[in-house]
């Protein structure tokens, strides 16, 4: 199985560190974000790697030149002349993905002990072409399902906005947790280009097909903050 990890992004949040730097490197520990990635899948037997790159993403290169892509194939999906957000970048690294077999995807900036194997088995079961990975969490934006985890809306808990497929009948809020299993089906059925959210075909897809959820209890750090950087460093040594 491939795994595309999302290390693109230009941090903002996590700035003055991302003015000089990607935030896939900001480490936690001492170790850098993208390093813990690597190793967390390669731990599940993953050693075939697409990874995106824009912000700083010449540092990137020569990280992985460094660590000799820590024994993996990495393959770089290369958005240095245009950061293209997360569908945009699936759809860019589709050459490396358009295969036979499901994928992983996940962000660069988020660490988790998910267990993959068991995420894997729910998203064969259910034969889908997406299964995202969810959680009970603090979140200003949920993921809406039914009694059946599939997806049916999303949810702004601030102002309350939504976005329905049906009437919402006490849908389920969980967090979304930055951990996709795709099958390369998916690439027919997304209708935007350019930079777009992933998040936003799948508001769309979630009308007319299922898209489960996969509810976990595992510890899960979103570092996108200085202090979520304290937070990771309490959970991931």
């Amino acid at each position: 199985m491939k795994a595309l990890i999302f290390a693109a992004g230009k941090g903002t949040r996590l700035k003055p560190f991302t003015d000089y730097h990607p935030k896939a490197l900001v480490k936690v520990n001492g170790i850098p974000l993208l390093e813990r990635n690597i190793r967390y899948l390669q731990s599940y037997g993953i050693n075939d790697f697409v990874i995106n790159i824009h912000h700083f993403g010449d540092q990137i290169l020569d990280f992985l030149k460094k660590n000799s892509s820590f024994g993996a194939k990495i393959e770089i999906s290369d958005e240095r002349n245009e950061l293209l957000e997360t569908g945009g970048g699936l759809v860019f690294a589709k050459p490396f993905l358009n295969q036979e077999e499901d994928f992983l995807i996940i962000n660069a900036d988020i660490l988790t002990d998910l267990n993959l194997s068991e995420l894997v088995s729910y998203h064969k079961q259910n034969n889908d072409f997406a299964t995202l990975a969810v959680s009970d969490r603090i979140s200003s934006r949920k993921l809406l399902f039914n009694d059946e985890m599939i997806l049916r809306g999303w949810l702004h808990v601030e102002s309350g906005e939504q976005r329905l497929a049906e009437f919402n009948k006490g849908f389920k809020p969980l967090a979304f947790s930055g951990v996709h299993c795709i099958n390369p089906s998916m690439f027919s059925k997304i209708k935007r280009t350019g930079k777009f959210s992933i998040m936003e075909e799948y508001l769309d897809i979630m009308l007319t097909e299922s898209i489960h959820g996969y509810k976990h209890q595992a510890h899960l750090v979103d570092v996108g903050r200085p202090e979520s950087v304290i937070l990771a460093e309490q959970y991931f040594k």
